[in-house]
């Protein structure tokens, strides 16, 4: 080969990879600049707004421990709409979008705030409100209950912007203000037009030109001041709340509520809220698509709650569960569920609504086996009636039949669809063409099968349970919420929509929701499922207690 093919060549190959080392570069920087625009594109998504831990917020510093009840919302309230539009089905969007936007707008209207005009272009991920007790001579007609509200600032002057058009506004309106200053800080106050609603007291107070401070009054705001200079008043001091919204996860805001405040507030039962060794709730709110996670720990003084029982007992009644179901139940220990005397929270819980089933006529061979179970017991309720799974000889069959005896009913054996059936009936008197005669009408039917038993009100129920299908999906769906659990569970229990929308409807947390959105939620709701199981955490120090509560609120 000549030298100068030689040369040729060779500056052939420089070129060659020159060319090389341009292409790959260029594809470093394409994918660099795909990736960073799809990070940009990621952190922007309405989607990751529910994507942080529970945590307590620079707000929390001025939210006192004692307050009756908090909410802590730790997600941008701009982008809840987005969030919403996003998870929904296409043709519910629309509305589900101007049903969020409404419910966020309504709660910023009961502190006389209009979300859209005076805080949408500069709010911030932060959000606090306590309700306390105000023993100032400015606490208004509110039964000496005041509010303290925190706002964080996306930046330095939108908060110091907020102040000055929120005042300007009310001074021209005819209110007086007045301006002082406590602890270095300057604090506005005067009345301000609440919607709706007589003026009513007002003060404002600016932290660090971005935390925003409203109250309903001069003595609420000065308190709320008062306790930021303490650890042990504030909440973001409380080292044992830290660790109870450590252990529920992740989320978009968390509550926090006194016994008062259950009662008041939250719709809790008397018999519970008023027990003197309630400490209080502590509750977080996730969202998984279309569903609303609800997480609490509700906290006693004294060891009350009993621990869970581990055994698979439970796993094997739900497994061998079928039909279509409008209620699901799985109680742990029915017998002592009932018992009037029992101090279990869970038992003052549910006692009333289990015995209120039971007492029905319909449900006279249930309330037997319920009377007689130590547990675990499945309880179903469904077109074809109600459903009972026990294991076998808990409680024994002789013991309940010797029981539905005494009610006056009557014992005998019926083969159905292959099986030998014990069934226990009652005569009953029909008159049919002018004349009377007595027919037995079916109360109970038991299926032996393998080691546990079934207990139905009618035969069309044991039918469709060895079918094994779901057509509700409440089995599933406890099963998916049984596994999240941090411990075995004691009571269990699945809702499809029209007994979650009829038991929605009486419950006051409910009521507010739909009056701040203008509209009824009902239609929406899917399903409810709930989960409790003891705390293992508190139950290891033997002085104390705590429930762990899991529900979730399906929607579509």
């Amino acid at each position: 080969m000549h030298e100068d093919d030689a040369d040729v060549l060779h500056r052939l190959s420089m070129k060659g990879r020159s060319f090389l080392l341009a292409l790959v570069a260029s594809a470093m920087v394409l994918l660099t600049l795909a990736l960073g625009v799809w990070w940009a594109m990621a952190k922007q998504s309405p989607l990751r707004i529910v994507d942080r831990p529970l945590e307590l917020s620079r707000a929390a510093r001025f939210m006192p421990r004692d307050a009756e009840l908090t909410l802590n919302w730790l997600v941008d309230p701009s982008r809840i709409p987005a969030y919403a539009r996003a998870v929904a089905p296409v043709r519910q969007r629309q509305a589900v979008n101007e049903s969020t936007r409404q419910l966020r707008d309504g709660a910023f209207a009961l502190a006389g705030l209009n979300f859209n005009d005076e805080l949408a272009d500069w709010i911030g991920p932060q959000v606090s409100f306590a309700v306390l007790n105000d023993s100032s001579s400015q606490a208004g007609d509110q039964g000496g209950l005041g509010w303290v509200l925190a706002l964080s600032s996306q930046d330095h002057d939108g908060a110091r912007r907020f102040l000055q058009r929120f005042w300007q506004t009310r001074s021209l309106a005819g209110t007086d203000l007045q301006i002082t200053r406590y602890r270095g800080m300057g604090l506005i106050s005067g009345r301000g037009a609440l919607l709706g609603r007589d003026p009513q007291p007002i003060a404002t107070a600016l932290i660090d030109d971005d935390l925003l401070l409203l109250a309903s009054g001069r003595g609420v705001l000065e308190q709320a001041l008062d306790v930021s200079q303490l650890e042990s008043l504030h909440l973001q001091g409380d080292a044992d709340l830290a660790n109870d919204l450590k252990s529920l996860g992740s989320g978009v805001a968390f509550l926090t509520a006194s016994p008062a405040a259950m009662k008041r507030w939250l719709g809790v039962p008397a018999a519970i809220a008023d027990r003197s060794d309630l400490s209080g709730l502590v509750a977080g709110m996730v969202t998984h698509g279309m569903d609303l996670d609800l997480k609490a720990l509700v906290h006693f003084r004294d060891e009350v709650i009993p621990e869970a029982d581990g055994r698979s007992d439970a796993e094997a009644l739900l497994a061998g569960a079928g039909g279509d179901a409008q209620a699901l139940a799985l109680l742990s220990a029915p017998q002592a569920l009932i018992n009037p005397d029992s101090r279990n929270p869970l038992a003052q819980w549910i006692a009333p609504v289990l015995q209120r089933t039971l007492d029905s006529a319909s449900a006279q061979g249930a309330a037997a086996v319920v009377a007689l179970d130590s547990g675990p017991l499945l309880l179903q309720q469904g077109e074809a009636g109600w459903l009972l799974g026990t294991i076998a000889d808990s409680p024994p069959s002789e013991a309940v039949s010797s029981k539905l005896e005494q009610d006056g009913l009557v014992g005998s054996t019926l083969d159905a669809d292959g099986q030998s059936l014990e069934v226990w009936t009652r005569l009953v008197r029909q008159r049919r063409h002018g004349e009377e005669s007595l027919t037995a009408d079916l109360a109970v039917a038991l299926e032996h099968d393998a080691r546990l038993n079934w207990w139905g009100q009618t035969l069309e129920g044991l039918r469709q349970r060895r079918s094994g299908g779901d057509p509700s999906g409440l089995k599933q769906q406890l099963q998916e919420l049984r596994s999240q659990a941090k411990a075995p569970s004691t009571q269990q229990l699945a809702l499809a929509a029209n007994p979650s929308r009829d038991g929605l409807a009486q419950w006051r947390p409910w009521i507010l929701l739909q009056g701040l959105g203008g509209r009824s939620l009902s239609p929406a709701v899917q399903s409810l499922t709930l989960v409790a199981a003891p705390d293992q955490t508190s139950s290891q120090s033997g002085e104390a207690s705590s429930l762990r509560l899991h529900a979730r609120l399906r929607f579509g």
